[in-house]
């Protein structure tokens, strides 16, 4: 076995023993929030489904029997009807808890509640976005993230040729039995899951906290007119998100929130707020001016936050080239600003679509499966690799493939750690820790003995 072939394993190894268990909870968390436009109506028909009956009450008529029902509750967001057969959906806050209210439109009687958190869907995205814990999980996910394209890369090493013909690379070897058998699998499944992983990866990588932010702040560029006669607060529209709901486009996110009773020309912070016992537009009028702007159904209404707050017609769209963003004066209703797709960026638009087909959104049905195949190969890669893992160790070892004495063509190995460093600096410092903690603490107690079986010329 060739020292770098040696190298190219070991980091292999680690890679996957870290990157394992997040592959195997993120591909199932992928599933469930895959198939959320068919599992929802099947899980909550009775919350979701409505008999048309003529004419709807308007939204603060709805609104007015949510808070009959809820005193003293405070609205998070509204969702009006996708379609005529659909329920309306209030979010608000009460005693700690935020509650979906479902209401039906035509009657206005309420349907039910749901734990906005707490159910199947809510809890699938947080454990997809930050494994419930807030930004440690994220930062966690992002790692994993980056960890998996170095998993990809070295896997892609391990397997190659190298002589064998293509043959045995792409199909399995008639005849295999036990450890051989995993071993094939595993290569044969990575190989040709690999573009899939890799796109799920760098599409991921966008929402993480850390290195999406950061991605999102750079390269998320609008002309600065647009905000030019509008008075800015200090929050930015990724404030509207979390991580139980989407309510703006990746694209926004960077872009300031405005603030309601301004006046124009002062953007630079100095407008005079209108007195908060000022009246505020009804929810109605929110509605109307969103279907003046031929905004699509589907789209989310989130009520201003405090007296200078705006009222976010938002609409994250399946198709990327729907989406809407605009934000009304609470007191005028007047349009503030309006975000669409004809002022994404290259970078942004090609960003929403990548999201889009992440989730499966983007072509129907067709899209679903096709990720629903790159999970189950992710699942099966990541599983697999566990099962080899458990099989080749030393009883009582953790197994670490033999360290190369030589540690051949390390000019390589150190550009590759540094392009690592500058594109995902979580990455390349944990890249550096693990390398360090390699020679520094375990190579002196690591127990000496005879090379380890390939993982990738059976």
């Amino acid at each position: 076995m060739s020292s770098f072939y040696s190298l190219a394993w070991r980091w292999h190894f680690y890679a996957g023993l870290f990157v394992a268990p997040f592959m195997i909870l993120l591909a199932l968390t992928g599933i469930i929030y895959l198939f959320k436009p068919q599992l929802d109506p099947l899980l909550y028909a009775h919350l979701m489904q409505v008999e048309p009956a003529g004419q709807t009450l308007d939204a603060d008529a709805q609104l007015a029997r949510v808070r009959e029902a809820y005193p003293g509750a405070n609205l998070q967001q509204y969702l009006p009807p996708i379609a005529a057969d659909r329920s309306a959906q209030f979010l608000v806050a009460q005693n700690g808890r935020t509650l979906g209210v479902f209401v039906d439109p035509y009657r206005g009687t309420l349907l039910g509640t749901q734990d906005a958190r707490y159910n199947l869907q809510a809890v699938a995205r947080a454990l997809h976005g930050e494994l419930m814990i807030g930004p440690l999980g994220d930062r966690l996910i992002e790692l994993a993230a980056g960890w998996g394209i170095v998993l990809l890369a070295t896997g892609l090493y391990l397997w190659w040729p190298r002589g064998r013909g293509w043959k045995a690379v792409l199909w399995l070897r008639p005849g295999s039995r036990g450890r051989a058998l995993w071993r094939q699998l595993h290569g044969v499944v990575g190989f040709w899951g690999a573009l899939g992983l890799l796109f799920m990866l760098l599409s991921g990588m966008t929402w993480t906290g850390f290195w999406g932010q950061q991605f999102a702040d750079v390269w998320n560029r609008f002309p600065a007119a647009m905000w030019n006669e509008v008075p800015q607060s200090q929050r930015l529209a990724r404030a509207l998100n979390s991580a139980e709901r989407q309510t703006v486009p990746w694209a926004v996110e960077p872009t300031p929130l405005p603030r309601s009773g301004g006046h124009a020309g002062h953007a630079a912070g100095h407008a005079h707020a209108q007195p908060a016992s000022e009246p505020r537009i009804g929810l109605q009028q929110v509605v109307d001016a969103a279907h003046a702007r031929g905004v699509a159904p589907g789209y989310s209404i989130t009520p201003p936050a405090d007296a200078e707050g705006v009222y976010t017609v938002s609409l994250f769209a399946d198709d990327p080239r729907d989406d809407a963003t605009l934000h009304l004066d609470q007191y005028s209703g007047a349009v503030l600003a309006e975000v669409r797709w004809a002022d994404y960026g290259p970078v942004a638009r090609t960003v929403e679509t990548g999201v889009k087909l992440h989730e499966g959104k983007l072509f129907g049905w067709p899209n679903q499966l096709a990720m629903l195949l790159v999970c189950l190969m992710i699942l099966f890669s990541a599983l697999s690799g566990l099962v080899i893992w458990w099989q080749r160790r030393p009883r009582g070892q953790l197994g670490v493939p033999p360290l190369p004495a030589d540690l051949p063509r390390w000019k390589t190995g150190v550009a590759v750690m540094l392009a690592l460093a500058v594109a995902f600096p979580l990455v390349g410092l944990s890249l550096l820790a693990v390398a360090l903690l390699d020679r520094l603490l375990l190579a002196p107690w690591r127990r000496r003995g005879p090379g380890a079986p390939t993982l990738g010329n059976p």
